[in-house]
This record gives C-alpha cells, structure tokens and sequence, in this order.
C-alpha cells in the first residue's frame, strides 16, 4: 500500500542473482545450494545466488576467497548464450508493457510506463506485478522493481527489498526518505568518491543538503552538481529506449593488490572473454582496445590502441589488452584492472584483415569461431582453455 502507488510511473527491474538463478532454473539439483558463478580458483565471482550471499560471498571477490567464506558453493562457469536468451526474453516481455525501454546490462533496464494506463486498462504499478508474474511463469526467473517518480530514486528503490521485491518511493516522501541514507546509495559513487567526499564531511544526504550548489562545484566539478541534484531528489534524465551500446567493458577490483603477472594476465583473458562474449551476443565488434588499471594508491592508468580493422575475437582483446599492459612496465601493486571494447560497429566486416606480423591468428579465430559453435550446442564448459583457470 501507497498513497502515490497508482500514479508513479518511472521503474527500475533488476532480476534476482541473474546467471544464479539461470542455472538454478536449468539444474534442480542446485536449487536450495550456494551458487557461485565465475572462474577457477584464482578467478573471481561474477555473480552470487542469495544463499551464498548470506555466507558473505560478493561479486567481483576472488574465488579463492569466496570458497573460504562458502567451501561448499558449487561454482559454475558462465554460459553467456544463456543468460543472453533469457535476457532477450525478458526484454520481450517489458515491450508489452512500453517501448520506453532503457537497458543498462542483460538483467536490468528502467522503463518508463507514463501514459499506458489507457492503453493497458491497468496502472503501471499493476502491470509491473504482472511482468514479474510473467517472468517466474513462462521463465521460471525473478525481479524485483523499483517505482518512483524519477530513473535515480527507481533504481534506489529496486534495491530495496531484493529478492523478490517491489519498493515505491512517491514524491511526498522523497525528501524524508533521503535524509539520512548513505552518500553510496547514488548509483557511480564508489570507493574512491566516498573517501574523497568523507574528507570533505559528506557521508550523508543530509550533509550534502548543507553544501551550497557553487560550493559543491568548486570542489567535486561535474560531480557537485549532479550530488546537489541527487541530494534533492531530482533527476531529469528520460528513459531513453535503445540508445546505441557506446562501449563494452568489464573490470574487477581485487581482493589483495597484486603485481604477480601471472594472476594479472589470466584476469586479462577472462575479462577479453566476457567483452568478446557480449560483442558477439549484441553482433558488435570494436576499433579501439583499452586497458584500465588502479594500483594501490587509487591512482588510474589508462593505455589503449585503434586496430586496422574493427574485433570481437576474444583471443586478439586479450592480446592487445596484454600487449598494453607490457607498455605499462612495473608500476604495480594493482587493486583494479579492467578490458574494454570501444569506436563500436557492425560484426559483418569485423575479423577480416590477415596479420602480416602474426600469421598464426587467423588460425585462432578460426578455432575460436568454432569453438563458440561447439558451446551453443554443447554448453561453455564444453571447451575451456587453460589460461582462463589461472
């Protein structure tokens, strides 16, 4: 119950534990078990099921860690072709409710539902039970949904109450509801704003409400303005449907910083996988390879390089992604390290150049290629190369 609940149409859905609960729908046998998801012993969890969340397992831990929290867990290796076909599945289901679809990753997308009460004969709030109903009938998956009146203080809310939840945050209570909550609460504030901002005596919403706007400014940039929106609860970005994929990245933030190479180049290769995995799930390719690294003090280093011809291969991402780092030379410990795929275009002229310098790699796409046939009919563990255990 809500006094605003039929009147608020902006929604944020989140699936619940969404590759756990992919492979807990399409394995009984793991359904009341700790499910991790993610790589061998030196990888790392992409993803965690609620039961093994409760044993203090987050995403982006090192496995190893993760197995200490939870030596029962049974870890599984991502199958992105399914998670993609659940998600185009999904995504389905939300255009019957509005084409004002915003996705921001396969398992969650804002919506923004203004004006379908006519067409539906239903509110959004109802509709949006209805969705979720959908999803754990026909799917045998779950969500939980944010509503409110803006995308920030949607996606606030549909994080609330997860798994399973439904969470509304009207207009009345906006400002009350604020008011004490974490600074971490606004989406992109991450560990290094959070400290940055603690030295400036901002861990609250309510210490922001005491910043003035060209204060905030002058200390934070871009950032102080947009924390003096957010502190009020405004928001005016628009949901924004099928807004072209600008980049494709990935990254994750160690457990203990590392210079060890061997660990830093077996993460280079997965994370090379899981953006060559989406290229090809969205048919994309990309020009630009970029390597991102932060070493201990949180300082970032960026290098990144324009190929002759546009990729999606996983094995010449990490090679390039590889190459990068050697140009970094030894600045380590490093406490991040991400891959990414950037200048983005159609996969129909993606691959086709030969390589003068290294005439072996037309072989590896080849073998790749088919490897990637062998998994969509096999599953991905049917073929697992070795340097992904490390």
């Amino acid at each position: 119950m809500h006094p605003e609940l039929f009147t608020l149409s902006i929604a944020h859905m989140d699936c619940d534990a969404f590759y756990a609960s992919v492979e807990k729908r399409d394995n009984p046998e793991l359904a009341s078990k700790p499910v991790i998801i993610g790589g061998g012993q030196r990888g790392v969890v992409s993803t965690a099921c609620y039961v093994a969340r409760v044993r203090g397992v987050k995403s982006a831990m090192p496995m190893f860690q993760a197995l200490k929290l939870c030596p029962e867990a049974i870890v599984v290796r991502p199958r992105m072709e399914e998670y993609v076909k659940a998600s185009k599945a999904i995504r389905a289901m939300m255009q019957d409710l509005t084409p004002a679809i915003e996705p921001l990753s396969l398992d969650e997308a804002f919506m923004d539902m203004t004006g379908t009460n006519k067409l539906h004969g239903a509110p959004p709030a109802v509709m949006l039970a209805k969705l979720i109903k959908r999803m754990k009938g026909e799917l045998g998956l779950t969500g939980s949904i944010g509503l409110s009146h803006n995308k920030f203080l949607a996606k606030v809310a549909s994080d609330l109450d997860k798994p399973r939840g439904f969470s509304v945050i009207g207009k009345a209570e906006t400002n009350s509801f604020l008011l004490d909550k974490p600074i971490g609460l606004i989406w992109g504030v991450g560990a290094v704003a959070k400290e940055s901002l603690g030295k400036a005596g901002i861990q609250t919403f309510s210490d922001l409400l005491r910043w003035d706007r060209q204060d905030l400014n002058q200390r934070f940039g871009s950032l102080g303005d947009r924390l003096w929106h957010l502190a009020r609860g405004h928001d005016l970005r628009r949901v924004t449907p099928d807004s072209p994929v600008k980049s494709i990245s990935n990254e994750t933030t160690f457990f203990k910083d590392t210079s060890d190479f061997d660990i830093l180049d077996g993460h280079i290769w997965r994370l090379a996988e899981k953006v060559s995995d989406r290229a090809k799930a969205r048919d994309l390719a990309g020009r630009v390879v970029t390597l991102k690294l932060k070493r201990k003090d949180h300082k970032s280093l960026s290098r990144r390089v324009t190929l002759r011809d546009p990729t999606q291969i996983a094995d010449r991402i990490y090679r390039t992604a590889r190459d990068l780092f050697g140009q970094v030379g030894p600045q380590g410990p490093y406490r991040l390290i991400g891959v990414g795929l950037s200048d983005l275009v159609g996969d129909a002229d993606s691959d086709l150049t030969s390589d003068l310098l290294d005439p072996n790699a037309a072989k590896r796409t080849k073998a790749e290629r088919a490897t990637d046939a062998i998994r969509a009919k096999f599953g991905s563990d049917a073929i697992v190369k070795g340097r992904s255990l490390r």
